[in-house]
């Protein structure tokens, strides 16, 4: 009898240490679940937030398209993962649609909008990190093997081009100012910081041909007004010089 307590025993820890194990196994993967369905529901927020963003930007449904086509993917993962997730099909059904109506704008996209730069400083700084996100975005769905090559080229060069007009256009705009307000030397740094960033960019665009030479031309003009100003200083001192010497020099009054 104490043999099959004994045995009961132990049968009963045994129990009892496997029943506590495979719960605690459970709980581990509902907790690994939570976590990859949180990093889902992340990358949907995210790209809900860049096309928001990106009504600020020339229209562009391609881009718009491979957003909800990230946002779809994700969702689908959130279902799979977690099904009892709330509203979870609804989304799921809302996105598809929202992917169609892109697909057509897509596919019947016209020329680009001609971009102007805001006059707040705030927004164009607010448009720079959007540009910045698409692309670290895309560059992210192309490693993922989400996007062609193709597709991710033709985007990334174009939100690199969008770029670089803000960067350039803020720096001429700049200069511009400070050329108005006769600060020379400020402008003249503004518009050496433009023509080093065209000369850095890799792509020889029509546009950064045009701007070097336009930048080149206020350069130019810069040099001829601050030699001028030198040389009417250089007059004014030499002037201001021969005044004290004729002071000097000028025969002295007899009291």
């Amino acid at each position: 009898m104490i043999a099959i307590i004994v045995g009961l025993i132990i049968a009963l820890i045994i129990f009892v240490v496997v029943v506590g194990a495979i719960q605690q196994h459970k709980e581990k993967q509902e907790a690994e679940k939570r976590v990859k369905v949180a990093k889902q529901k992340a990358i949907i927020d995210e790209s809900e937030e860049l096309i928001l963003n990106i009504s600020n930007l020339p229209s562009s449904p391609n881009l718009v398209k491979i957003l909800n086509r990230r946002s779809l993917k994700a969702a689908k993962a959130m279902q799979e993962l977690m099904p009892t997730v709330k509203g979870i099909k609804n989304r799921i059904q809302e996105l598809n649609s929202r992917l169609e109506a892109a697909e057509d704008l897509a596919t019947n996209q016209t020329n680009e909008e001609t971009f102007l730069l805001p006059d707040n400083e705030q927004q164009i700084l607010t448009i720079l990190q959007c540009i910045k996100k698409l692309r670290a975005t895309l560059k992210s769905e192309q490693s993922k093997g989400n996007l062609d090559a193709q597709t991710f080229t033709k985007e990334d060069q174009r939100l690199d081009a969008m770029q670089l007009k803000i960067n350039i256009e803020s720096l001429i705009k700049r200069g511009t100012q400070a050329q108005n307000k006769e600060m020379l030397g400020s402008a003249r740094q503004y518009f050496e910081k433009a023509l080093q960033t065209l000369a850095n960019h890799p792509l020889k665009t029509e546009y950064v041909a045009q701007k070097q030479s336009e930048i080149s031309d206020q350069l130019s003009e810069i040099t001829d007004s601050l030699k001028s100003t030198n040389a009417q200083d250089a007059a004014k001192k030499a002037k201001s010089e021969e005044d004290e010497l004729d002071m000097l020099f000028q025969p002295k009054k007899k009291w």
